[in-house]
């Protein structure tokens, strides 16, 4: 029986197997229906950081309107996005998680720094 294989013309990662039983996942390279991408994220490792939590302010690239940035915290993804819930219910306002940082809309340093602190973090205020 002759295998047929079909790769996409940029990388030259394997998306389709009739061996394997149809599609393949382009992030872990297993059949679709075995993908493991999702487990492999979740094990993933908090990033490397200085142990120091720094909140800021920002207003760049957003329209003028102001946020307040966390970033430093070494947490993995699911822990940070719990963090960042609680933040934003403390300070009774909306926002993001992305990219390792935690992004809550207002200017809200205070609040924030004192919640980190009671949840026993090392935290700074950066910026002016």
């Amino acid at each position: 029986m002759k295998q047929q294989q079909r790769s996409n013309q940029s990388g030259g990662t394997l998306v389709y197997s009739t061996e394997a039983g149809g599609r393949m996942c382009p992030g872990c390279g297993e059949p679709v229906a075995r993908c493991r991408c999702k487990e492999l994220a979740s094990q993933a490792r908090a990033p490397a950081t200085d142990g120091i939590v720094r909140v800021s302010h920002e207003t760049k690239g957003r329209k003028g309107k102001g946020v307040t940035v966390v970033k430093g915290v070494a947490l993995d993804a699911a822990a940070l996005l719990t963090l960042g819930k609680q933040l934003k219910t403390a300070c009774g306002s909306g926002g993001t998680v992305k990219d390792g940082t935690i992004e809550i809309q207002g200017d809200h340093r205070e609040t924030v720094i004192a919640a980190l602190s009671k949840l026993g973090h090392t935290v700074k205020r950066a910026g002016g």
